[in-house]
């Protein structure tokens, strides 16, 4: 089995973004958490997508530790934090985006990829001018959890 490895989680309580066009940013936190309690079918204990709406596709986010690397490279922002992009796991040693359509689980935790989470205009003001044009179809996957449990920092097996 392949392995990966998961860097930072994070959860955030509030929506800065989400339902935020036309208005400023919101101010909630966005907190990094040594493990994070996941619910089958409604998300993440504690996030601002818990219990959302029924079968949502965005119940857990996951976006590429590599990339945050090359975003900090390609914009020189040596101190640019992983919680930047609002996402709720940052992982290495697979392209995540070659999981959308696809069930996978992380040690005992099953997950269905869905969709990508398209970079959108926030992230020039995140990070920098340019990030969502940088960001474009490569922002992060969208997964609905199947199976929940707790999910740590670490070397994890992926399975298919």
């Amino acid at each position: 089995m392949p392995k990966i490895t998961i860097h930072h989680l994070y959860l955030s309580p509030g929506h800065n973004y989400f339902g935020h066009h036309g208005k400023p940013a919101g101010e909630h936190p966005i907190t990094e958490r040594d493990h994070l309690s996941l619910v089958a079918k409604s998300g993440i204990v504690g996030d601002r997508f818990f219990n959302y709406k029924p079968d949502y596709k965005g119940q857990i986010t996951f976006f590429s530790y590599d990339l945050h690397t090359e975003v900090k490279n390609e914009f020189n922002l040596p101190h640019l934090q992983p919680s930047a992009y609002r996402r709720n796991v940052l992982v290495s040693g697979i392209d995540i985006l070659t999981l959308i359509g696809s069930e996978f689980t992380i040690g005992e935790l099953r997950f269905q990829g869905h969709s990508e989470c398209s970079p959108c205009y926030w992230m020039d003001q995140a990070c920098a001018l340019g990030t969502e044009a940088f960001l474009k179809n490569r922002g992060g996957l969208r997964a609905k959890i199947l199976h929940g449990g707790i999910l740590t920092c670490g070397d994890h097996e992926l399975g298919f």
